[in-house]
């Protein structure tokens, strides 16, 4: 049984799906969220993607960015890093700018195709109770509370994950205190700031932003005042001055989506406990910069599948999930948690001698061949992946 059907949940449905084994997937929502934060997908997490024939339709819809931007507001100046310098290293040296949704609409699809397979929308967890021979879940359906009795059970329902909650595991980290906001718009930004990638990230003392370019729309994300109410965040009033400052007249833009959201950094302690297990937002969560969230959930995914399948062929938890828990959640301390808030402080920095010591730092990157393959497979998350193998 796997709790939610987002991306991460429906990658982990159709890995055991393929393999062979009965998997049941309830969703809370009468359809996969539209979720509009993460739209990044890196070229190892495409790699992995193929192997269940999802990679084509992302290449389809989505955008291809080789190039991404580290900017400077104030001074203009663009550092440029491009990814089709580690084509030696992979078969899609560039990221797909494409939103989650479509991943887990067309995976929830696919399921279909798998008679040992399904998903239960409008099926939200309750509860559940896990004893030696396996997991009985109630879920709460729009008419009734419905029971299941499952071997093993996998919590991929998110930052509120009732499965975390339900073991108890604690959840460490901290909180940003600045909210921050997301403005879509079909404006065409790069006719106000020529250049610009399809991925950008833009340093300010004042107001830092990202901008990334998905098929139809501009994305930009950007800090808010903590004090500041959801509802001024989301006016038209906020929307024109973040455009105004942007655009020259803000008035003249048109938004199709206004979010306001609190961003985290935390780790659960544990992504096992006996015969359940977390992936993705449930057990790691943390700032956009970078693009790793979901593409990290999606790297739980393959690594647990792998880990998993040994341990139903015994019919009970063996050292393989225990190796699972060892190799992501090291991982996730080590390199996602760490390489977003260092690319957090970057594009936070101001014009104080901090910032100009940052960008000291990403220019020597750029200019030293090492170096700069080195941060390129650092931040296409091909590090990551190496570190984790290496834990044993």
């Amino acid at each position: 049984m796997i709790a939610g059907a987002g991306p991460v949940g429906t990658v982990m449905a159709t890995l055991l799906a393929r393999a062979g084994i009965d998997v049941i997937v309830l969703e809370a929502g009468e359809d996969c969220a539209q979720d509009m934060r993460a739209s990044t997908f890196h070229p190892p997490t495409l790699e992995m993607l193929d192997e269940i024939g999802i990679t084509p339709m992302l290449l389809e819809r989505g955008l291809k960015a080789p190039v991404y931007h580290w900017r400077d507001r104030r001074s203009g100046e663009v550092i440029e890093f491009d990814l089709t310098e580690i084509g030696d290293r992979t078969r899609y040296p560039f990221r797909i700018q494409c939103e989650q949704y479509h991943l887990s609409r067309a995976l929830a699809s696919g399921l279909e195709q798998y008679p040992n397979a399904s998903v239960r929308f409008g099926h939200r967890l309750l509860s559940f109770e896990q004893d030696e021979q396996g997991v009985a879940i109630a879920a709460e359906t729009p008419y009734s509370i419905a029971h299941f009795r499952a071997d093993w059970l996998i919590g991929a329902d998110g930052a509120n994950s009732l499965v975390r909650k339900w073991l108890g595991t604690e959840f460490d980290g901290f909180t940003y205190p600045e909210k921050f906001l997301c403005l879509s718009t079909a404006t065409e930004l790069g006719d106000y700031l020529p250049g610009l990638a399809h991925v950008n990230y833009v340093s300010d003392p004042d107001e830092w932003l990202v901008l990334l370019r998905v098929p139809k729309l501009w994305r930009v994300l950007l800090p808010a005042a903590p004090d500041a109410t959801d509802e001024e965040l989301r006016s038209d009033a906020m929307k024109n001055a973040v455009f105004d400052r942007l655009t020259g007249d803000g008035a003249a833009v048109e938004t199709y989506h206004r979010t306001v959201y609190r961003v985290h950094q935390r780790v659960a302690k544990s992504f096992l406990s006996g015969r359940v297990m977390l992936v993705g937002d449930a057990c790691h969560l943390n700032n956009p910069l970078g693009g790793f969230g979901m593409n990290s959930g999606v790297h739980d995914a393959f690594n647990l599948a792998e880990k998993l399948l040994p341990a139903i062929k015994a019919g009970k938890p063996n050292g393989s999930l225990a190796l699972y828990d060892r190799q992501r959640r090291t991982v996730t301390h080590a390199f996602t948690q760490a390489q977003t808030i260092k690319n957090m402080e970057f594009i936070q920095g101001g014009s104080d001698q901090a910032h100009e010591r940052r960008r000291q730092e990403m220019l020597a990157i750029k200019q030293d061949d090492e170096q700069r393959r080195a941060y390129l497979l650092r931040q296409a998350m091909f590090e990551s992946l190496e570190q984790a193998a290496a834990i044993q």
